[in-house]
């Protein structure tokens, strides 16, 4: 059997080992799982001749569009190519191995130890090839690991020979974003979107599971009853799926009739997207002082959380918290979790959230890119919201200038929330402000006290038992008191109108 050569691998022990989430088990609980980590990267011969895949190529196309918009940090602008246009940083081998890192942690495993391998092609049995799985069941066996994560998305054929050959569970990086999601789900709706991803994940892995499976075939000896258990097993899960389904249409119908009561009244929804650990959470406690739980393991949130927002014009926007993105986000998970999505897709105006102190931020909002197409919401409003500018360099920091579709913030330190609300209040239509004249009796306490708390006031005088003032104010405050108006001295988002 040809061997791998020495220089395309590397063996290592855990620099670090992840904090589990949640608190530290207590003595009858289980202790953690001993995770060993399996990394690949697949290279072809000649840098010029590389193949990529669809979704790695729909990566870069969107990462090329956003990253001319001035998505990208201009600590980073220095790197240009000869078309003038910035080159985007790729998650590599090393990167991508760490994320997996991450999300082990967030999972709840201790990784004790590591290899990555770099290979000219995937091998079609195993991934990595019969004779490095011998030396990763040797490695995992002296680290004493009790699974095997796999950076790569593994079939089930793939996935029941390795683990004949290690003597281990193994776990790709589907199955294990499936089980944070699991992990972390506390809703009902949460949870019912977590099982239909696992649902549709589990059903092309039963055939071949279990001796009870006999199988239909020829030649002495392979004649049988057929896969009964297999069908029987395929029929429960069928049945299971479609109950779910329709637990979620009741779901999305729930919704449906929370969000007309809420469409009635004149109020946008702003929903924050961003990749997984950007800070979204963050940025939403801080805007609405809510006490969402804000970590910085991957998937902490995963339930949507819906708060109001009072801007600088006094008008109130729905500002929502959605689930994070990921490279390579699986298919069913973005399925499954349509009902919660579905927020984003209503949204007036989306927050695309980034991590400006990461090299990757690019990137990663180039896969934040592929999600929002899949919803179909490319071409909302959107404005981009570079977060974690206190651990930029000063001098990056104060060189940093907002544009019409740029704002720098820190959520953890409050640097920038103002005038990220200022720019909120631009981008908006709904519930128009307004700047007029109003002559109200001095008796009327009930309607000077809704001007002095919904509208601006720019002006105030008191002329013969009545009170003069000069507000701005939204559409949905203006038609309360329309009787008292004097004139529109102009509306803000069009021509002046004279009411009297």
């Amino acid at each position: 059997m040809r061997k791998s050569h020495p220089k395309k691998t590397r063996v290592r022990a855990a620099r670090a080992e992840p904090v589990p989430l949640g608190n530290a088990p207590a003595s009858g609980e289980p202790e953690q799982e001993r995770a060993f980590l399996v990394g690949i990267e697949v290279r072809t011969r000649g840098r010029s001749g590389t193949k990529v895949t669809a979704q790695a190529q729909a990566a870069r196309d969107a990462a090329s569009v956003t990253t001319e918009e001035k998505v990208g940090l201009p600590a980073h602008a220095s790197a240009k190519s000869s078309s003038n246009k910035p080159s985007i940083p790729e998650f590599d081998a090393e990167e991508s191995l760490a994320e997996l890192r991450t999300l082990a942690g967030s999972a709840g495993a201790k990784v004790v130890g590591e290899i990555l391998q770099r290979r000219d092609r995937p091998d079609p049995a195993t991934l990595i090839g019969a004779g490095k799985l011998e030396e990763i069941a040797g490695a995992a066996a002296s680290m004493n690991a009790d699974l095997l994560l796999f950076d790569h998305d593994l079939t089930a054929s793939q996935q029941r020979n390795i683990e004949r050959i290690v003597k281990r569970r193994v776990i790709d990086r589907t199955q294990l974003i499936l089980d944070i999601f699991a992990r972390h789900a506390r809703t009902r709706e949460g949870q019912l979107q977590v099982e239909l991803a696992q649902l549709q994940y589990m059903l092309p892995r039963l055939a071949g599971r279990g001796v009870e499976m006999s199988q239909l075939g020829g030649g002495i000896g392979t004649r049988g009853p057929g896969e009964t258990q297999l069908e029987t097993d395929r029929r429960k899960i069928y049945r299971r799926v479609r109950h779910v389904e329709l637990q979620l249409e009741n779901v999305r119908r729930i919704r449906a009739q929370q969000r007309q009561r809420r469409e009635s009244a004149p109020v946008a929804t702003v929903a924050l997207v961003g990749y997984t650990n950007a800070g979204k959470s963050t940025l939403f406690n801080a805007l609405t002082q809510a006490a969402v739980l804000a970590s910085p393991r991957m998937f902490a949130t995963l339930d949507p959380t819906i708060r109001a927002v009072a801007l600088p014009s006094k008008r109130k926007v729905l500002l929502s918290d959605t689930v994070g993105f990921i490279r390579s986000l699986p298919h069913t998970l973005v399925s499954a979790f349509r009902a919660t999505l579905e927020e984003v897709q209503r949204a007036s105006l989306i927050l695309h959230v980034s991590d400006a102190s990461s090299r990757l931020s690019a990137e990663q909002d180039a896969q934040v890119e592929i999600v929002l197409k899949e919803l179909e919401v490319e071409k909302k409003p959107r404005l981009r919201v570079m977060n974690k500018v206190d651990l930029l360099d000063v001098e990056v920091a104060e060189s940093l200038r907002d544009d019409a579709k740029t704002v720098y913030v820190s959520a953890a330190e409050g640097i920038g929330l103002d005038r990220l609300l200022t720019r909120v209040d631009e981008l908006i239509d709904e519930d128009r402000v307004s700047r007029v004249r109003l002559r109200v009796p001095q008796e009327e306490g009930k309607t000077l006290a809704l001007l002095e708390a919904k509208a601006r006031v720019y002006s105030r005088t008191y002329k013969d038992g009545a009170v003069e003032l000069e507000v701005e104010a939204p559409e949905s405050v203006v038609r309360r008191v329309r009787e008292w108006v004097v004139k529109e001295a102009h509306n803000l988002n069009g021509p002046a109108t004279k009411k009297r």
